[in-house]
């Protein structure tokens, strides 16, 4: 470890918090460290610091603690007499973590910290589509609940979820918390992973025909980038809903379009897309089966209690001489 990274108890620590925090974390925090508070969600517009910038922030207030979450942590801020790092993500994305490893630099990260909100809205997800939910509430607001000489009872009548069987692929953190809240509105849940030995399927085709409902909670790496692709959705059960709230790069777009387009799938609910938008003109833009929301899974207040907490409790553990818990280069500590 190099002289810069060892907390030293005579020193009481300088933090630049531009994460956005709140809760008794924020407490602990602020008893160790003086702490500048400039959150990156409160800022309009969105402000996303470069390296440049940021260093630059470090350098004016004179931090030794850096909190963040998608403020750019690579050149020229890891120059600066940092004892530690922390990023206040699952995986901390927005930090060049190799070169933190060659500075000597702890990068602590928060592990689940958006489970519960993101299994949230993968239930919102299912019941806005398999309720009709949108167009529901479309024909409200323009007092047009009997078009087509038909009533609403007719246009989107539903099998109840409960009874049913999901189907998650990956039995992370979120995965998991989507688990039990489907098991809660009674539905049988099958799994995929071939991390967890505790999942149900060790074929992921196999599971896909025995489900009602997929829900995609893996995680985006080379192996499972387009793991959904065409193959997978014809072997999902005719009327099938399809629910992702992990990344779009999962799953094939033109196969999902397709598998909508000709009814196989009864319709899907996506929480992120590639570059965060949809092409304009996309036809899924016009699907009334299928629900859009801007990836917006973890954006709860709860996500930033619990990820404050994380950090400042690993942070506490660090200057008293003990291992952090979350600490993604741990080769670096005593």
């Amino acid at each position: 470890m190099t002289e810069q990274t060892t907390p030293r108890a005579d020193d009481r620590p300088v933090a630049l918090v531009t994460a956005s925090c709140r809760g008794p974390g924020f407490d602990l925090l602020h008893e160790l460290c003086d702490v500048h508070y400039d959150p990156w969600l409160e800022q309009q517009p969105l402000r996303i610091l470069n390296g440049a910038q940021l260093a630059d922030r470090i350098d004016e207030i004179g931090a030794t603690v850096l909190v963040c979450e998608t403020d750019s942590v690579k050149g020229e801020v890891l120059d600066r007499p940092l004892r530690v790092i922390g990023s206040t993500r699952g995986d901390p994305t927005n930090v060049d973590v190799a070169g933190a490893t060659a500075k000597g630099i702890p990068v602590l990260r928060t592990p689940g910290r958006n489970a519960d909100a993101v299994a949230e809205l993968t239930i919102a997800l299912l019941m806005a589509v398999n309720r009709h939910v949108i167009p529901g509430d479309r024909d409200v607001r323009a007092q047009d609940m009997y078009r087509g000489g038909s009533i609403p009872y007719q246009r989107y009548r539903a099998w109840q979820v409960a009874g049913r069987t999901a189907g998650i692929v990956g039995l992370g953190a979120v995965g998991r918390a989507a688990k039990w809240r489907l098991e809660g509105l009674g539905m049988t849940v099958l799994s995929f992973d071939p991390y967890a030995p505790d999942a149900t399927h060790s074929s992921l085709d196999e599971m896909l025909g025995e489900v009602d409902v997929v829900s995609m909670h893996a995680a985006p790496t080379p192996e499972t980038l387009g793991l959904i692709g065409a193959a997978q959705f014809a072997a999902m059960r005719p009327g099938a809903v399809y629910v992702n709230s992990a990344r779009a790069a999962l799953h094939d777009l033109d196969a999902l379009t397709e598998a909508l387009r000709s009814g196989h799938l009864s319709g899907a609910g996506l929480d992120h897309f590639d570059g965060e938008r949809l092409p304009d003109g996309h036809p899924l833009l016009t699907m009334d089966q299928v629900v859009l929301t801007p990836h917006i899974g973890g954006a709860t207040y709860d996500t930033e209690v619990n990820h404050t907490t994380i950090i400042a409790d690993d942070l506490a553990r660090l200057l008293s001489g003990e291992r952090p818990l979350h600490c993604v280069n741990p080769e670096v500590l005593p």
